[in-house]
């Protein structure tokens, strides 16, 4: 019984550091930093997330929906929080390089998109895969990342 309350105990943890206040809180940090104002959480889009985030489960795949939104998408291990999944985002900040509005050095549309100035509304979904591993994804409306477009 005591093995079962530990359980029950870590799993209602990682729901509490795993809510929709955490990945909107993530994504409103990384904007505030560069002066663009917050999002606002959207259901319908943390739904349609959610909704493509279990057709991953059996595998865990690095595979964008190719839906009507601009999405991002992280795997990590099952202990991978919501702000860590936001962070790996965040941190391809060092590869944005605003004068060239361009990547250098790495990847960095994923964070783009968290700070899309046009951007208003966000939703997520985080699901554990067969695999052993964890799938994030977040949706957003409207889609950023319009070519020549400087996200700020």
């Amino acid at each position: 019984m005591v093995s079962l309350k530990a359980t029950f105990i870590s799993e209602t943890a990682l729901l509490i550091q795993n809510s929709n206040k955490d990945f909107l809180d993530a994504h409103n940090e990384a904007r505030a930093s560069v002066g663009v104002g917050p999002m606002t959480w959207d259901d319908k889009l943390a739904t349609d997330a959610l909704n493509y985030a279990k057709k991953r489960i059996n595998d865990c795949a690095m595979e964008h929906s190719m839906g009507p939104y601009s999405e991002n998408i992280a795997g990590g291990i099952a202990s991978t929080t919501a702000v860590e999944g936001v962070n790996l985002w965040v941190e391809e900040k060092k590869f944005y390089d605003y004068k060239s509005n361009s990547c250098v050095g790495g990847e960095c549309r994923h964070y783009t998109q968290v700070i899309w100035r046009d951007t208003k509304y966000v939703g997520c979904a985080r699901v554990y895969c067969k695999t052993g591993g964890i799938f994030i994804i977040c949706d957003y409306d409207p889609p950023g990342n319009n070519d020549g477009e400087r996200p700020y």
